[in-house]
């Protein structure tokens, strides 16, 4: 399952310092591989606490974690929207990618030049979002112009998409984002193909000192003030810092390091776990002595769908589900106790697979 994270920001706010710790995530939870798909993409395991305890009651002979894939897209600057620089290269990345991680520059360090002289996070989201902006509202107007006449001669699909063109329009020219705009789930199907930049979902990250890592800091209060209108979460992580943790041995090094600054867990687990919402997704598990393994599923997709994601054989032939939840599965401590006391769940084709739950299915083809 495909599906991306890019990661944007102007130069110089720790962009490609958190990429590199991306890479090393490995050292997060249990030692999974890291790979490189091209120079600046990369497939990253995603930590889950639940693989790890699966692990423990089965001792398989192999263990998959999921991934998400993240891009990092090199620095946006102003005039982005117009071509400026590489802009077009930017946005065309971007719009390739399924959500944003927009890191925004919230501490402040002499020796590192700001491209704009000083560090005002709400300063910078806001020359993004406007190249962002600009670049839909263009988008948005071409499409206005053919669609406008399809609706005056009658047709009533491109009526529907005209009136929710108006709408998106509307809040662009007001500087805001598309996202900003509700939209039933039958109204997204009619426009998905727009694509449109500042629809995609995105997640803040700001980049502190190590001092503020788990408490924040004024400019971290400012972003969080300043998107509490957007459909948007945000992530507080000191990139100096996760590239220190990266580079010790031990998982004991790094737990004695995170106390140290008041965390629990490091910000690039967090991040990535972030990132893996951020997509709308979730994990169900198969595991045994042979295998434990993680797979990758769309919220709210049913167990037909779900059994494809592991072949298209199963989707194809599917007969039935058998569903553990994982919390019975840890309690009891393996399938045959499960099934023993009737733990274990047969579902249909209208099942809708909850995330966490351990799965078997039977399917014919």
């Amino acid at each position: 399952m495909a599906l991306q994270c890019g990661i944007v920001g102007l130069p110089n706010v720790g962009k490609s310092t958190l990429f590199n710790c991306l890479s090393n995530a490995r050292a997060q939870a249990a030692n999974f591989p890291f790979c490189t798909i091209e120079p600046n993409v990369g497939v990253i395991t995603v930590p889950d606490e639940r693989l790890n305890k699966l692990v423990e009651i089965d001792n398989p002979k192999r263990v998959v974690p999921t991934t998400i894939e993240i891009v990092d897209i090199a620095g946006l600057v102003k005039g982005a929207s117009k071509g400026e620089g590489l802009g077009n290269k930017f946005l065309a990345n971007i719009r390739n990618t399924n959500a944003i991680i927009h890191v925004l520059r919230c501490f402040e360090n002499d020796n590192i030049t700001h491209v704009d002289g000083s560090v005002d996070p709400v300063r910078d989201k806001g020359i993004i979002d406007t190249e962002l902006q600009l670049k839909d509202l263009e988008t948005i107007e071409n499409r206005i112009g053919k669609c406008q006449k399809q609706a005056t001669a009658g047709d009533k699909v491109a009526k529907r998409v005209y009136d929710i063109l108006i709408r998106y329009k509307e809040a662009l020219e007001q500087g805001l984002s598309a996202r900003t705009v509700e939209l039933t789930a039958e109204e997204r199907k009619v426009v998905f193909d727009l694509n449109l930049l500042t629809d995609k979902p995105v997640l803040y990250v700001c980049n502190v000192e190590d001092g503020s890592a788990a408490t924040g800091n004024r400019h971290t209060e400012a972003v969080k003030a300043a998107i509490a209108n957007e459909h948007a979460e945000m992530l507080i992580v000191a990139a100096s810092a996760e590239a220190d943790i990266a580079e010790l041995e031990s998982y004991e090094e790094r737990q004695m390091f995170l106390e140290d600054m008041g965390l629990k867990e490091s910000g690039v687990s967090r991040l990535i776990k972030a990132a893996y919402r951020l997509l709308d997704l979730q994990t169900f598990f198969t595991t045994g002595a042979d295998e434990s393994r993680a797979w990758t599923f769309r919220r709210g997709m049913k167990a037909p769908e779900t059994a494809g994601v592991i072949h298209s054989d199963f989707e194809r032939g599917f007969i039935r589900a058998e569903v553990i939840k994982y919390d019975d599965y840890v309690a009891l401590g393996s399938e045959r106790a499960c099934r023993e006391v009737g733990k274990i769940g047969i579902e249909g084709k209208e099942y809708v697979v909850e995330d966490g739950d351990i799965m078997h299915f039977l399917f014919n083809v």
